[in-house]
């Protein structure tokens, strides 16, 4: 990964990056491994704006209409005025996820992060040994600037030195080397370790600033709860199972597509392969 040497400085919520990856700060910003078994990625933990990784970013739906994946569970619709929506169950076995080419992926898309991958019911990321490279999907097409994005969570067997963070996206871009746009991650533990983070993502794998940090079982995550993360202007929402659980403000982005993504740190051996243990059975996203 590349970050500057302030990043180490903060207290991140996840593990801190291996020397091995610190040695990269001489040379520039490398590129992740591929998907494999492995998880997503996802935020560290800040206040008030310091910097420090995680990886991401942007799309949109493509085309108007309604469209189906693999004749259910998928649906899309646009209308007048830069409305937009799109939902889905994951009714496919794709790997990375596709659905008739309404999302773009970190690895395939980005390279340096990391794929998203479904089963039918079941979404779940890739990231793999390099901090920061967080499995990410974004949908792609045209979004307005006002966005919602809704996800359930799908969490089992949770142990807090794998920061396992299931994701949301908004206003988000992603090319070569390059993700932009806004995070939303809680931890998929209900811990005393556990926390609500928001990220703005500048653009280089390991570039990001925190928005939000808070710590507490109270943010953390299991199996049906339901993440949802709102845009308006220039106020980022967090909610929990209905609740407001955080805001943010910035005006950075004023475009950008809605997504999803997920975190996994490997530094406890026993973490490596645990992706399937946590993600999403549901998302949808609108905007207008």
């Amino acid at each position: 990964m590349c970050a500057s040497i302030a990043q180490y400085n903060e207290k991140p919520m996840r593990l801190p990056v291996p020397s091995a990856i610190l040695a990269l700060l001489a040379v520039g910003c490398g590129s992740a491994g591929s998907g494999g078994n492995d998880g997503a990625a996802g935020s560290a933990a800040g206040s008030g704006g310091g910097s420090s990784g995680n990886g991401g970013g942007g799309g949109g739906h493509a085309g108007g209409g309604t469209t189906g994946a693999g004749g259910t569970g998928v649906g899309a619709s646009a209308g007048a005025g830069g409305g937009r929506s799109y939902t889905t169950t994951f009714p496919l076995t794709e790997n990375p996820i596709s659905e008739n080419s309404n999302w773009i992926n970190g690895q395939t898309t980005g390279l340096d992060w990391h794929d998203m991958s479904t089963t039918p019911g079941l979404a779940i990321g890739h990231q793999s040994s390099t901090s920061y490279t967080d499995g990410t999907a974004l949908l792609t097409g045209s979004w307005g600037p006002t966005q919602t994005v809704q996800a359930v969570v799908h969490a089992v067997n949770p142990k807090d030195s794998c920061y396992q963070e299931v994701e949301l996206r908004l206003r988000s871009t992603l090319t070569a080397h390059v993700c932009t746009g806004y995070e939303i991650s809680f931890k998929a533990t209900k811990t005393s370790g556990a926390y609500l983070i928001i990220v703005r993502w500048n653009g280089p794998l390991g570039d990001f600033t925190y928005l939000v940090n808070t710590p507490g079982a109270q943010y953390g995550v299991t199996s049906g709860d339901v993440v949802k993360a709102t845009i308006v202007g220039n106020v980022i929402t967090a909610y929990l199972n209905g609740a407001v659980v955080g805001t943010a403000t910035d005006a950075t982005y004023a475009t950008g597509s809605p997504g999803m993504g997920m975190n996994l740190e490997t530094g406890d051996a026993s973490c490596v392969g645990t992706n399937g243990d946590y993600g999403y059975t549901s998302f949808t996203a609108t905007s207008n």
